[in-house]
């Protein structure tokens, strides 16, 4: 009960951060311990906001190849959504199919967002058996991808 409280808390405090958030927190709950650690540590020396919750953020953008069909597009959604489920490090995730009438998008179609509370939890994430499975899922039908990464304020 406990940490569903926690969850509750600090969803509120990211949800004046961002729109469209998962309430998605893949079933591994961290400990109090790595929620305190995440919302003291200062990653930049910015001591103003070393008493917010602060998130690695990975950002995933995949622009597929011309005539990748909807059911292998779907194939890539599915094992990317499974892997939360496979890798407690991953904090939160969330994804979604572009919508931008900007026209910028330079046919990346697709974002997947996950947080983490650490490097640490990252640098457990990117070389994951689980991780480089979806890779070998992707791969077939990948034209390009961006990454960005960064600690949220």
């Amino acid at each position: 009960m406990k940490n569903l409280l926690i969850s509750f808390v600090i969803f509120g405090l990211l949800g004046a951060c961002r729109s469209g958030t998962s309430e998605h927190t893949n079933g591994n709950l961290h400990k109090d311990d790595d929620v305190e650690h995440a919302r003291h540590e200062d990653h930049d020396g910015d001591d103003e906001h070393s008493e917010e919750v602060r998130l690695l953020r990975h950002v995933v953008l995949f622009k597929f190849k011309e005539g990748t069909s909807s059911e292998d597009i779907a194939k890539v959604e599915e094992a990317f959504s499974a892997l939360p489920a496979k890798i407690p490090e991953i904090y939160d995730y969330e994804w979604g199919i572009n919508n931008s009438p900007e026209g910028l998008d330079k046919g990346f179609t697709h974002c997947f967002f996950l947080s983490f509370l650490s490097e640490e939890d990252r640098a457990v994430y990117l070389p994951h058996p689980d991780h480089q499975e979806f890779g070998k899922i992707l791969g077939p039908h990948l034209e390009d991808v961006t990454v960005v990464d960064y600690w949220s304020f």
